[in-house]
């Protein structure tokens, strides 16, 4: 599923974020938000997914069905096993009562499978590193079975190995099982390794999309990284 940005303007309140946005999220393509703090990646996110509403244009609408999020924050909470958070991602499915069926129990196996997460799937979240917990969110989103995944600096506490596993797991997740992925990060090398887009926010309120290659022909990566660049 492709989902598209068109002339979006963001803010909230009288204040304006980003202005005059047209871009594609693509089906099987990761792609990578990259901006500076203050730049709108957030607001961005919130207004793709329908939590906030644009100031002006559109984005292709959604619901529970279609897309899902994965937050930055993790769920602590010791009476919950990664097997019961995952479970969360079928309530959509569920019905009045909640009650999981023997389809929903193999959806989320296999979502704990892909991500592997399935060899801790009976213990507390509490007991989990960073990294495992980040995971569990993601098979999470993956048991709501969403074409498009959001996710906002999932990478944020993570140590460097994680940060590359987690990069990996989801460039496969969109080039295997065809998902639509975009993920805001501050790991600029990184995502100019592992992304198929680009997505670059400026304080100015404007995005520059492409290729790592095609940004980086255009000066537009060397702008954005501005005197750290000399350093990637």
């Amino acid at each position: 599923m492709n989902l598209i940005l068109d002339n979006l303007t963001t803010g909230y309140g009288h204040k304006t974020v980003s202005r005059g946005l047209n871009a594609e999220l693509q089906e099987g393509r990761l792609t990578c938000l990259l901006g500076p703090n203050g730049s709108g990646k957030s607001t961005l996110l919130r207004t793709i997914s329908g939590a906030q509403m644009p100031l002006y244009g559109s984005v292709t609408r959604t619901d529970s069905r279609t897309l899902s999020i994965v937050l930055t924050s993790r769920i602590d909470v010791a009476q919950l096993r990664a097997w019961d958070v995952v479970a969360m991602g079928r309530h959509p499915y569920t019905g009045y009562f909640g009650k999981l069926t023997a389809q929903d129990d193999e959806i989320i196996q296999e979502a704990m499978r892909t991500t592997q997460t399935l060899p801790f799937r009976n213990r507390n979240m509490t007991s989990l590193s960073d990294g495992e917990a980040q995971k569990v969110m993601i098979a999470k989103a993956l048991a709501q079975q969403t074409p498009v995944i959001l996710l906002d600096e999932p990478s944020a506490f993570l140590d460097f190995p994680s940060k590359v596993s987690l990069m990996l797991m989801m460039r496969n997740l969109a080039h295997n099982h065809g998902k639509t992925i975009l993920l805001s990060t501050h790991d600029v090398s990184l995502a100019l390794k592992t992304a198929d887009t680009l997505w670059l926010m400026n304080t100015d309120g404007s995005m520059h999309t492409g290729t790592a290659q095609e940004l980086t022909g255009s000066g537009d990566i060397a702008t954005f990284l501005g005197d750290s660049a000399q350093y990637l």
